[in-house]
């Protein structure tokens, strides 16, 4: 089969096209004919960086996947050939990635696809959305009426946490840098919407919460931002973020008596643990999807397979509002 591999770690310029022999069907496991992916910053760390859980190489990338499945091995009941599907099943230590006619593909870690949504747009979710409900739901249990921020309310993570807050009743304040991307937060639900660029935290606690600060704070940026989500908080309240690999002063934490949650989406992955809940988390997703609660933020730029290094360049420049997605370029 065709793929796009890396043979060292680097910039974008180390992917070239490869004829890689077809995955062999293994028990628990489906055959997926791969039709899209999207990209994730995983995606270009794991390229660029080379951190712990990077795959051996020759390797090919990506963990989002839609396609049909192929064929199932043995033990696999959810799925019949023929079946649309979608999940985050590779691209890491141990999971060849998606970038390939064919991706295998743990049971578990996949679910068929959203019916209202092409191969595209489903392949857009599966990170994104398992990392957003994980943060907002299994973790921090958001509920009806608690007032939300969300930071960074258009990008990868943000936007799909925006609509599972919205989704559960939760008044949402979401952040953006553009008046573009504020009216997206707007048009995704949002009930206020704030450029970070010209406000500050204490502005936002005022005007949006009367000074207490907000119940839940989803950070989706986190990094650096990640003690203005600490100051944004009220007593007692709660922090969630996806990001979080930075030395931070936590007295701020003492003495609000915060909470922080920190998701990281790959484990069941990588350790094989809780995978089942994944495949739990898309099933409900799809539901979500064909019944009008969430749709993906699609940035309008279009890649094939051949262009994912074009397509790494964009979103590692920081130029992508919504998902980036590739899809195979012959079909």
């Amino acid at each position: 089969m065709k793929a796009m591999i890396i043979e060292q770690f680097g910039d974008s310029s180390v992917f070239i096209q490869s004829d890689v022999p077809k995955p062999e069907l293994r028990p628990g496991h489906v055959l997926i004919r791969v039709e899209a992916s999207s990209v994730n910053p995983v995606d270009y760390k794991v390229r660029r960086y080379q951190p712990p859980f990077a795959p051996e190489l020759p390797a090919i990338l990506h963990g989002d996947v839609a396609g049909v499945v192929e064929a199932v091995g043995d033990g696999v009941n959810e799925f019949k050939p023929g079946d649309a599907v979608y999940g985050c099943a590779g691209g890491v230590q141990g999971h060849g990635g998606a970038l390939a006619d064919y991706m295998l593909a743990d049971a578990r870690l996949i679910a068929k696809k959203p019916s209202r949504l092409d191969f595209a747009a489903a392949a857009a979710l599966p990170l994104v959305t398992i990392t957003a409900w994980e943060g907002l739901i299994d973790k921090a249990n958001v509920q009806a009426g608690q007032t939300v921020l969300i930071h960074g309310g258009t990008g990868g993570v943000g936007h799909v946490a925006l609509q599972l807050a919205k989704w559960r009743g939760a008044h949402v304040t979401a952040t953006a840098s553009t008046s573009e991307k504020l009216q997206m937060a707007k048009d995704l639900g949002a009930d206020e919407v704030v450029n970070y660029q010209d406000e500050d935290v204490a502005s936002d606690v005022n005007r949006y919460t009367n000074g207490k600060g907000f119940d839940l704070v989803f950070d989706s940026t986190g990094g650096a931002n990640l003690p203005n989500s600490f100051e944004a908080a009220r007593l007692n309240g709660t922090v969630v973020t996806p990001s979080s690999s930075q030395s931070y002063d936590l007295s701020i934490m003492h003495a609000k008596g915060l909470s922080l949650h920190v998701v990281f989406m790959l484990l069941p992955m990588l350790k094989d643990v809780g995978r089942e809940r994944h495949r739990a988390i898309l099933r409900e997703v799809a539901s979500l999807v064909d019944n009008g609660h969430l749709k993906p933020l699609i940035d309008p730029s279009k890649f094939n397979f051949a262009q994912v290094a074009q397509a790494h360049d964009r979103l590692e420049q920081n130029k992508a509002v919504g998902k980036i997605v590739l899809t195979q370029s012959s079909r």
